[in-house]
């Protein structure tokens, strides 16, 4: 089957990258609200796009509305946020997050989700996530014609559950599948980790 993007609305284009471009990363992003309330959504158009500086990229679309998300409107450059990495058991309460909820009301609140404390960090975060990045936003732009709006996150330091870390030779190395990331697929499809196999690289 051969499709002709340029012939489809959005709307589709979407519904067809989001089912072919699997599976993603999600990054499960916790912010602070104008009135210090804790943000939390889900976004799966992520992923690491440079090692210096350490820089992600959120890709986040509207509302249903038209107005900016929450966590758009809280992530202005040099704002602080944190980036989880969660497990595949917490795909309920993962999806509870991303629902379009007033600005102000916390989807941690209203989800019964623990934070903690952490060291040197601005803002807590999620107790039951094995990964966590502190970040920055180093900067923003708009592309797209709805249009899409993109926030490049600085990492500024890295938690990492000591349950899922080895150290062998004096490298540390994840056991991912100690952590089973959850991975977004098409619609409302979800995946976890499922086999892991190891091929070595060419010199």
């Amino acid at each position: 089957m051969h499709i002709d993007l340029s012939s489809l609305n959005s709307s589709r284009v979407y519904h067809l990258m989001t089912q072919t471009i699997i599976p993603r990363p999600i990054a499960w992003v916790l912010s602070i609200n104008e009135d210090k309330s804790h943000n939390l959504a889900p976004f799966s158009y992520f992923n690491a796009v440079c090692s210096d500086p350490p820089l992600m990229m959120l890709s986040m679309g509207k509302k249903p509305d038209g107005s900016s998300k929450d966590t758009v409107t809280n992530l202005q450059v040099g704002a602080e946020c944190i980036v989880h990495i969660a497990h595949a058991a917490q795909a309920e309460v993962v999806t509870q997050t991303a629902a379009s909820i007033a600005y102000g009301d916390s989807e941690v609140t209203a989800s019964n989700i623990a934070l903690t404390d952490h060291q040197d960090w601005p803002l807590p975060r999620i107790k039951d996530c094995p990964i966590a990045y502190h970040c920055k936003v180093h900067s923003t732009q708009e592309i797209g014609n709805t249009p899409q709006q993109i926030v490049f996150v600085e990492a500024l330091s890295l938690y990492v559950d000591d349950r899922v870390v080895d150290e062998k030779n004096g490298r540390m190395t994840i056991d991912a599948l100690a952590v089973n990331p959850l991975a977004r697929l098409g619609a409302a499809q979800y995946a976890d980790l499922g086999l892991v196999f190891s091929k070595v690289r060419p010199d």
